[in-house]
């Protein structure tokens, strides 16, 4: 693990030398063939732009400040070509939400996932957050920060660093909070994000990344033969609204299984109720590590020889393997996103958290600081 505190120290030190980013006009394409010029632009009178990291290795991300999000991800298969392993667009008009309402790669908050019908009771007071899914309040509601434009100051060519001021009800929402999302490409090949909040006002925060993963490269087939392992002996079953039930189940004997790795797919469709419920997978695991020399999932696409790690401190990962993409969306280079074109691997904490005391607490107060971390590691084969 990356220390909070060299990380916290060296991004300090660079932005008083100075950000820089890449908001101004260039005809250099990324090299993932993005051109910035069709990032710039302006939303709700803030402006938004494409930064781009590198390391050593010709490792490229590539994200926008318009929801934090990764645009693209460029990552050395085993023959040392690079792959775009996540999905997108090609400019920052097709993000926002009146064009395509998705979450793809955004930097998720103030609560990921679902609360119950958006109700909740913080210190006696009882919360009504409005409901933008299956009548819960689904990644901090239909303007979630996904939707807003962070602030955003690039050190040095390998971090940038966005920050988001919520105002007290943003959402519904109680408490003004400050929240960090810093992203850093190592020379290893790691993308690590770590993630920090203050408020002044009790309430609830639970950050990810929204990132959907294409190791392949190629979006216009499916991960369905790619291998997964999530270290997780349990998972927490939900309704057929996506709501968890308060269980937390045994996957041993289900499609749950991943403990031992095997391919997407090959439960996929089961005749298991939960499999329905979800459409396929949409579930939280119960990861048995909260230790980032621990992995918490292990990725790999066979096409590419690309292998995911992914290293949390969270207590939960969120499996979504992509089921409500249904060929109507295009996205990069004018490719089509089909269902299980990419799939997604949200390091959180539980569902609906705030309504079920028992799971681990997402309360956060006044003088005390949230922080989560995790790394993205990408190795080929």
């Amino acid at each position: 693990m990356k220390s909070f505190a060299i990380l916290a120290a060296g991004v300090t030190l660079a932005l008083a030398t100075g950000a820089c980013g890449t908001n101004s006009k260039s005809n250099v394409l990324t090299a993932s063939g993005l051109d910035p010029e069709n990032f710039i632009g302006e939303r709700d009178g803030k402006a938004t732009a494409l930064y781009t990291l590198k390391n050593g290795n010709g490792m490229e991300a590539c994200i926008t400040n318009f929801g934090g999000r990764i645009v693209s991800l460029m990552v050395p298969d085993r023959d040392g070509q690079l792959r775009d392993v996540v999905l997108g667009f090609d400019s920052i008009a097709a993000y926002y939400p009146e064009n395509n309402e998705t979450d793809f790669c955004a930097a998720i908050g103030r609560y990921a996932n679902r609360i119950d019908h958006g109700r909740m009771v913080i210190d006696g007071d009882s919360i009504q957050l409005p409901v933008n899914n299956f009548g819960h309040c689904l990644h901090g509601g239909p303007t979630g920060w996904q939707y807003q434009v962070y602030e955003a100051e690039q050190p040095n060519d390998s971090t940038l660093k966005l920050t988001m001021h919520s105002p007290d009800g943003d959402n519904g929402f109680p408490g003004n909070v400050t929240a960090n999302v810093t992203y850093t490409l190592h020379s290893d090949n790691t993308l690590s994000i770590l993630y920090s909040a203050t408020t002044d006002k009790a309430t609830v925060i639970n950050m990810t990344n929204h990132a959907y993963f294409c190791l392949s490269g190629d979006p216009e087939t499916t991960v369905c033969d790619d291998i997964l392992q999530i270290n997780a002996s349990s998972f927490t079953p939900v309704d057929s609204t996506y709501m968890t039930t308060g269980e937390i189940a045994p996957v041993s004997g289900t499609p749950f299984d991943f403990t031992t790795a095997k391919a997407v797919g090959r439960d996929i469709a089961a005749d298991d109720e939960q499999i329905r419920n979800g459409n396929g997978y949409d579930h939280n695991f119960v990861l048995n590590d909260r230790e980032t020399d621990v992995p918490a999932a292990i990725l790999t696409s066979p096409e590419s020889g690309i292998t995911l790690t992914i290293l949390t401190t969270e207590p939960g990962i969120q499996f979504y393997s992509g089921n409500f993409l249904d060929g109507t969306i295009k996205g990069k280079k004018g490719k089509t996103y089909g269902q299980h074109a990419g799939l997604c691997l949200e390091t959180q904490h539980y569902p609906d958290s705030p309504n079920k005391p028992q799971w681990p607490s997402t309360i956060l107060r006044p003088g005390e600081k949230y922080e989560s971390y995790t790394e993205f590691r990408f190795t080929n084969e």
